[in-house]
């Protein structure tokens, strides 16, 4: 894709699923990547497997200061970033009723307050050097809504919002930002959530079944679009929001 050989990316949960697989697929388009995630190990592991392409910080995304300072080393090392895709979620399946402001705050940490930290420290220079392209990977849940999701929902639809009204801020200064809506996908999250009910196998299954394209959605379903949103290709979009769902939500 045009514009993305040699392009300096941050990318946040590349450990494993969704993030993994872009940060394989941005390796493979000639993109340099700093890949930030809390599990240290998953994300080496990932960089190791981009040959020579990038290198992992772990990163608490919710702590300003440990994403200033792997921001710092990451311009040392290849220099200031000209994309971000933020990949990173968390969640536990649990009914609403069933939680408590415990979990409230975890997952409003990690799903919403995080993204905005990295927007605060990253975009920041990005607008200052009149050039930028980030990715939002919000959910259809966000969208929709989705039952034992309701705190996560809260926060990918706030994601959504918050990625449109950024478009409108910074689309002066060169920064595009579009959002990419994952339907139910089979990931570490998505096994974790299907955990999180005694009838989550059935649950699984019946969502498979109202797919149109009959099945869940697999991590590598979703780099391609990450990638095209990153790229020149995308040059005139910016403040979009679009589901990959297999058909599941259609708007």
């Amino acid at each position: 894709m045009r514009g993305l050989n040699g392009k300096r990316i941050i990318l946040t949960g590349g450990a494993s699923g969704i993030g993994r697989a872009t940060a394989l697929r941005l390796a493979e388009e000639g993109c340099t990547l700093g890949i930030f995630d809390l599990n240290g190990d998953g994300a080496a592991e990932t960089a190791a497997r981009c040959n020579g392409a990038a290198k992992a910080w772990p990163v608490d995304i919710a702590e300003r200061d440990q994403v200033e300072q792997a921001l710092a080393d990451f311009e040392q090392t290849f220099g200031p970033p000209g994309g971000l895709a933020n990949v990173a979620g968390w969640d536990v399946a649990r009914n609403f009723l069933d939680t408590d402001p415990a979990l409230w705050d975890r997952v409003i940490r990690i799903n919403l307050y995080g993204p905005l930290i990295m927007h605060h420290v990253v975009v920041r220079g990005m607008a200052a050097r009149g050039a930028g392209r980030v990715v939002n990977v919000a959910s259809d849940a966000g969208r929709v809504g989705s039952s034992g999701e309701a705190v996560y929902a809260a926060c990918k639809g706030g994601i959504i919002a918050f990625t449109k009204t950024l478009a409108r801020e910074l689309a002066r200064q060169g920064v595009t930002l579009n959002a990419v809506c994952p339907g139910p996908t089979d990931t570490p999250l998505f096994r974790d959530f299907q955990a999180g009910f005694p009838e989550g196998a059935r649950i699984g299954e019946a969502l498979a079944r109202a797919i149109p394209l009959r099945r869940l959605g697999q991590p590598e379903d979703y780099p391609g679009i990450i990638a095209f949103l990153l790229s020149d290709d995308a040059a005139y979009m910016t403040g979009q929001t679009i589901s990959v769902s297999g058909g599941l939500t259609m708007a």
